[in-house]
């Protein structure tokens, strides 16, 4: 009954929208509703589709580079074809802002599988909400004055003063 009331009263997430919660002040609420350790029961089910993604990912960006991705494969229990071409079909973008975007959307529409249709106001819609809302923060954190912050930052050693 906790899990119900805590998604019921979560606020609405976009992923180009801005972030309602802190991840700290998120989880805070998930412990108090849902006990200490609120995603255990569905952290391996992410861990493995968050494996297949990165493989995916992986994949694309070696074969770009003329390389064999086994390298950087790790072992996974599942395997999905849809998701490895959502993948393919992001890397297809030639803007890497929008290829990005694209990975975002699907990890997004990744996470929303880890909610049973059955139980959407489960401990489990928490741990997708939990995902999303890094998403969100991560996006928020991509901005032209943030990226010339780092820029500015990491030439500032290289400047020579008049």
């Amino acid at each position: 009954m906790a899990a119900d009331y805590l998604i019921s009263s979560l606020q609405p997430l976009d992923l180009d929208g801005p972030a309602p919660y802190t991840m700290e002040r998120f989880l805070e609420m998930c412990r108090d509703q849902l006990g200490p350790d609120p995603f255990k029961a569905h952290a391996a089910a992410w861990a493995d589709l968050d494996a297949q993604l990165r493989n995916a990912i992986a994949a694309e960006r070696a074969r770009a580079h003329g390389l064999d991705p086994a390298k950087w494969r790790h072992p996974v229990k599942g395997c999905s074809l849809y998701w490895a071409n959502r993948v393919a079909t992001a890397f297809q973008e030639k803007d890497p802002a929008v290829r990005d975007r694209l990975l975002d959307q699907v990890y997004w529409d990744a996470a929303g599988t880890l909610v049973p249709p059955a139980s959407p106001l489960s401990a489990a819609a928490a741990l997708a909400y939990a995902i999303r809302l890094e998403i969100v923060i991560r996006r928020r954190d991509l901005s032209t004055e943030a990226g010339n912050a780092v820029f500015d930052r990491l030439t500032a050693a290289s400047r020579i003063d008049p």
